[in-house]
């Protein structure tokens, strides 16, 4: 064959294809759970609401901001949004709380979040047992921060009573730190965070190290947390490389959404994936390969036909 020909025949076909995801997502309307306006997913939702109205010939979804994980989830099972960018660790245990007809489905693995014990420089301490008495920012109620939080918590033998907690989200808690109303807070956000990046340039700041309390967390929670290191020039402090728990987000749907809009989604989603790295630099881990990877969360039917249609 011809090799203009040849060329030929393969744009037809990306035509055909772009047209085709356009037919069948034309005037559905989609909300998009994300988090709070300082974190990563409400950045990747921006991102990818205005990539699907641009590429796939559909009104631009609606990004709706939320406490994080757990809220976002909250909204996705119950119809208030159609797609969600979620924690592992919160996906996995809203399964308990799933409602009919709704199961909780994954389109793709997005990339890793990594969770931050952040605290002033002046602060002494070093390990997390050593923020007894002081005044922590723990995250949202329903954010994956705060289950987190919670759970390093009892591994340190911590309790609620033991820190002068403020359940802060990522901006509240920046504020208040630099206002010298807080001695730190935790975030579990992807590396580095450009809020708290932002914050290492005003503020100077401190990760404390989480080997001591990690390996009882592992142990119990092996499907959802890994064990990763941040290293210093993440955020341009003076401390050395810290070891801290990593956990898998996921851009989720539930059954109720079609097979072939989820299927086109997930397509567009890897269209969109400069526009994603633009949003932030997190996005550069999206990857088909990578992407399957939402184990224990079933992907969605629809998201299963692409990656077979992808090969992957």
């Amino acid at each position: 064959m011809p090799r203009r020909l040849l060329s030929l025949l393969l744009v037809l076909a990306a035509v055909l294809a772009s047209a085709g995801c356009a037919g069948v997502l034309e005037g559905v309307r989609l909300t998009i759970a994300t988090g709070g306006p300082a974190g990563v997913y409400y950045q990747l939702g921006n991102a990818l609401a205005g990539a699907w109205e641009r590429d796939l010939g559909m009104p631009r979804p609606t990004v709706q901001p939320t406490a994080g994980s757990v809220d976002a989830l909250g909204k996705l099972e119950s119809g208030e949004a159609d797609l969600a960018f979620a924690a592992a660790d919160a996906a996995v245990r809203a399964f308990s709380l799933e409602r009919p007809n709704r199961r909780l489905r994954a389109l793709a693995r997005m990339h890793d979040d990594f969770f931050h014990v952040i605290v002033r420089a002046e602060v002494p301490a070093t390990k997390l047992s050593e923020l007894r008495g002081l005044r922590i920012g723990t995250g949202s109620a329903e954010s994956g921060t705060r289950l987190i939080a919670d759970r390093l918590l009892e591994q340190a033998k911590l309790s609620a009573a033991d820190l002068r907690q403020s359940p802060t989200d990522l901006s509240d808690s920046i504020v208040a730190l630099e206002r010298k109303e807080l001695d730190g807070f935790f975030w579990s956000g992807g590396l580095p965070t450009r809020a708290v990046f932002e914050l290492a340039k005003r503020q100077k700041l401190r990760l404390i190290d989480l080997s001591d309390v990690l390996t009882g967390l592992l142990d119990k929670y092996s499907s959802v947390y890994g064990q990763a290191t941040v290293p210093a020039s993440s955020y341009g402090m003076d401390n050395k490389p810290v070891t801290t728990l990593v956990v898998r987000n996921f851009l989720m749907a539930t059954e109720a959404l079609p097979a072939d809009t989820a299927a086109a989604l997930t397509e567009g989603l890897f269209e969109a994936r400069e526009d994603l790295i633009r949003a932030n630099a997190v996005a550069l881990s999206l990857d088909a390969r990578s992407a399957i990877e939402t184990a224990p969360i079933d992907l969605h039917e629809g998201a299963l036909r692409y990656y077979r249609q992808d090969k992957t």
